[in-house]
């Protein structure tokens, strides 16, 4: 007995002096708790933000969705744009350009100014580029963003807007902060989104995004809500600012 308690002594003496040499377990830094993981519903990823599951990427594979003869008809793009706030030399990024639907037809109104197309899928960036020297619209840019970065030039940019993106991005937070060191003091961001609260809406769940949580992520990332227009009939159009 009396050597058996002598082994266990021993033990717990070890262990006291090798214990500072042990790594010290890390406490959860704030990055760490940004996301939150579930098991992925229909058309998501699993990886939650300020409570909304990120929705699963549309790839290459979508760029004649993306190019259907009917979208104009079915999103009225041509009266977004007329209220979008361009001037002709403003710098516009158009992040989540995909097939270059958007950049396309802002290029012309700002003849002075640039369209940065931004993608984060190298055959996207093939296709505008091919675009581009078929239409020889010499001012659009394309640029490769990444998952957390979105590449811009920082402190230029007058407006970035995204058309039924934001809902897919990987790093939200990371990408709204790389958005905001583009943008000039006072330069805007804009979302058009798909309405949540609009059950007619026809598209899955996970593509639509309601005015409430847009302006919950928006404004914890230090933008400020410019105004909102409820003319487009199935998508919120959100207009932010980045302080001066």
């Amino acid at each position: 007995m009396a050597l058996e308690m002598k082994k266990r002594f021993s033990a717990i003496l070890l262990i006291f002096f090798l214990l500072p040499y042990f790594p010290k377990a890390q406490a959860p830094t704030q990055k760490d708790l940004i996301y939150s993981y579930k098991n992925p519903e229909r058309d998501g990823t699993g990886k939650v933000y300020m409570g909304r599951e990120i929705a699963a990427i549309q790839g290459f594979e979508g760029a004649e969705w993306l190019e259907r003869i009917n979208r104009e008809e079915e999103e009225h793009s041509d009266e977004a744009i007329r209220h979008f706030p361009l001037k002709g030399n403003s710098w516009v990024a158009d992040f989540g350009a995909g097939t270059g639907f958007y950049s396309f037809k802002i290029s012309p109104l700002v003849p002075k100014g640039r369209v940065f197309s931004v993608e984060i899928e190298q055959k996207y960036i093939d296709y505008l580029n091919k675009k581009i020297k078929t239409t020889g619209m010499s001012n659009i840019s394309p640029i490769k963003s990444t998952e957390k970065s979105s590449n811009l030039p920082e402190g230029k940019l007058d407006l970035i807007f995204m058309v039924d993106v934001y809902h897919e991005l990987s790093f939200p937070q990371e990408i709204l902060n790389s958005l905001k060191n583009a943008l000039k003091p006072g330069g805007r961001i804009l979302l058009l989104e798909y309405k949540a609260e609009d059950p007619n809406v026809p598209i899955k769940e996970l593509h639509k995004m309601s005015l409430a949580q847009v302006d919950k992520e928006l404004k914890a990332n230090g933008f400020i809500r410019e105004r909102t227009e409820d003319f487009l009939p199935w998508q919120h159009f959100i207009l932010y600012r980045k302080p001066y």
